[in-house]
């Protein structure tokens, strides 16, 4: 589906783009609810299929009126395949599940039984889960792993991807879903080598998708952004169809990529940010007509600092959140000093608008109105 370079229509909806989505891993954004995410100017959520399917557990998503009755949420919801999440449970513990080409069977320590991950049961789950924007299970790999690993990633990629669209085909038929279609989105996959980037692009464009997302951790083992690798894929992948940075949360690297055309973005990073006591300030105040994404454009605040146990300024200059507009950062100071769970939520409210804030001045960037 070609993307309009502003908005992203989904059956919930259109999202502007550039777009933010927080990770509501298990159905939650946690330390805020519903009402707190959509109020700070956020459009829509990415959950995760591998941590669903075991808590709370497919029958009882459905049984709870599937993810958007369940989490109180009215705009669209991603769901990721859970490909990287096996696959890192994998890496760590190679006891722990196996890969094959017909797909994945992990048991994470702890559970009382098996759990089968096929691109199949991937899209069967997604659908019944009412997601509005499914991703195609993927092979994951780390830019650090052998090249032998990366090829045989990309090949089962480009397979399990041509298997997702086939079901995903089938269930929209065997729904009905013609009038309420969801989105589908594939994972370029490749590690750090770009003829592997190349390849698994154009085989995945053969098949067609929706959109597509940048696949495999975004960082080096420094913790560098992939920028080479990021470019290309964005070369690889036609203007018009949209493309997701995986795992790209950090405010510099959301700037970075939304410049080279990357559109969507996801991570846990700000709102665990939030809760670790790390917030997000800008330098100056972003609605002024002089402020520019450039130089120190933000920072960070250490709220256990002793410096702010008496500060009566809010978080960041010129932020219209609930949080900035009612509390100082002494008040915030305390909280978190007590143990305070509220400052939990509000820590989270503030990080999500800065993050809604930053996304709202790259779109204006790109209709060159900054």
């Amino acid at each position: 589906m070609p993307v309009h370079s502003d908005e992203l229509p989904t059956r919930r909806g259109r999202l502007p783009l550039p777009a933010f989505l927080p990770d509501a891993t298990f159905g939650t954004v946690r330390a805020a609810d519903a009402g707190d995410v959509r109020a700070v100017g956020i459009r829509a959520l990415v959950m995760n299929t591998f941590h669903l399917m075991q808590k709370p557990g497919s029958s009882t998503i459905q049984a709870l009126g599937g993810l958007h009755a369940m989490a109180g949420w009215d705009g669209p919801i991603m769901t990721d395949s859970g490909g990287f999440q096996a696959y890192s449970l994998i890496r760590q513990n190679p006891k722990q599940g196996r890969l094959s080409d017909q797909g994945i069977v992990f048991q994470p320590e702890g559970a009382g039984r098996k759990f089968q991950l096929t691109p199949e049961k991937c899209i069967q789950l997604q659908l019944a889960y009412g997601a509005d924007i499914v991703v195609c299970l993927d092979d994951c790999t780390h830019v650090d792993d052998p090249p032998t690993e990366q090829r045989a990633s990309v090949r089962r990629t480009i397979q399990w991807a041509a298997r997702c669209k086939q079901e995903f085909e089938r269930q929209l038929a065997m729904r009905r879903m013609d009038n309420e279609r969801p989105l589908l989105f594939a994972v370029v996959q490749g590690g750090g080598i770009a003829e592997l980037r190349r390849e698994c692009a154009e085989a995945l464009l053969e098949i067609g998708f929706d959109g597509y997302g940048y696949g495999g951790w975004p960082l080096d083992s420094a913790g560098n952004l992939l920028t080479d690798m990021l470019a290309l894929t964005r070369e690889l992948i036609p203007a018009h169809l949209p493309l997701h940075a995986l795992g790209v949360g950090h405010p510099e690297y959301v700037v970075t990529c939304a410049r080279m055309g990357y559109q969507m973005f996801d991570s846990a990073l700000p709102t665990r940010d939030a809760r670790n006591g790390r917030l997000y300030t800008f330098a100056t105040d972003p609605h002024t007509p002089e402020f520019r994404l450039v130089d120190r454009w933000f920072h960070y605040i250490y709220i256990q600092d002793g410096r702010y146990i008496k500060s009566t300024s809010p978080i960041s200059p010129g932020c219209d959140c609930y949080t900035c507009t009612r509390y100082s950062l002494g008040y915030l100071h305390h909280l978190h000093a007590i143990g305070e769970t509220l400052f939990y939520r509000l820590a989270t409210i503030h990080n999500l608008r800065f993050m809604s804030i930053l996304t709202d001045l790259l779109r204006a960037e790109r209709k060159g109105r900054r």
